[in-house]
């Protein structure tokens, strides 16, 4: 599918990529980032959520900093430039973008209205947000980063939040996802699973730590609430 245009909340527009199922209708999935920008690992991870028989929209959230940003993480160049772009990332316009990425997406006529969020690393710690700032009827973090300097957002999140957790990620350490786990502890709309023995975006297929086990495990366990939530 094409790139459609989605109107920011303070003005402006920015792309996203849209992948429709087979049947033309169905639940929408807003699928966030990693800090690579919306490159062919979003673009196909969103054909297969649209597989799955959702309708699925990648934002592009590098937008105000670069628009069109496809980087890959082959590289120490695009590495650097990647963390360039996470620093230079404002999470509150991030999450006005998403805010207004899910109006966008409920809007159309290709959905049936339900529309949930997955995210990845970046992607994850806005998932979290979503969580708790949006009204997206579900929400999915993959290895979210700094979600442990976030968890005073917990008290607002009522709808279903799905939390996989990298045991040896090296961007959130031990200590953080200790705190990160009993800040959420006993939360009665939070479901986190964590995943001995492998790093941060183990379900990137091609990425350095990918790991298939895991991720097999984990992308079924997002399948599953998918289908419970979103139908």
């Amino acid at each position: 599918m094409p790139d459609v245009s989605i109107d920011a909340l303070d003005g402006g527009s920015f792309t996203g990529y849209l992948a429709l199922p087979k049947s033309g209708k169905g639940p929408g999935v807003v699928v966030i980032q990693e800090v690579f920008g919306v490159n062919q690992v979003m673009r196909e991870i969103s054909d297969e959520i649209a597989a799955l028989g959702y309708v699925a929209l990648c934002p592009d959230l590098f937008w105000r900093q670069e628009p069109g940003i496809q980087i890959t993480d082959k590289t120490d160049a695009e590495w650097q430039k990647a963390f360039q772009l996470y620093g230079g990332f404002n999470v509150e316009k991030g999450i006005g973008d998403l805010i207004a990425t899910l109006s966008h997406l409920r809007n159309r006529p290709e959905c049936t209205g339900k529309a949930g969020t997955m995210g990845f690393c970046l992607g994850g710690k806005l998932a979290y947000l979503m969580a708790a700032r949006s009204d997206a009827d579900c929400n999915v973090s993959y290895y979210g980063v700094g979600i442990d300097a976030m968890l005073d957002e917990a008290k607002k999140i009522t709808k279903p939040l799905l939390m996989h957790i990298a045991e040896k990620d090296k961007f959130v350490p031990p200590e953080a996802q200790a705190k990160v786990k009993a800040g959420l502890a006993g939360h009665p709309a939070v479901v986190i699973h964590s995943y001995p023995d492998v790093d941060h975006a183990f379900a990137r297929i091609g990425g350095q730590h990918y790991d298939k086990a895991a991720a097999d495990l984990a992308n079924g366990r997002t399948r599953a609430f998918f289908k419970t939530h979103l139908g």
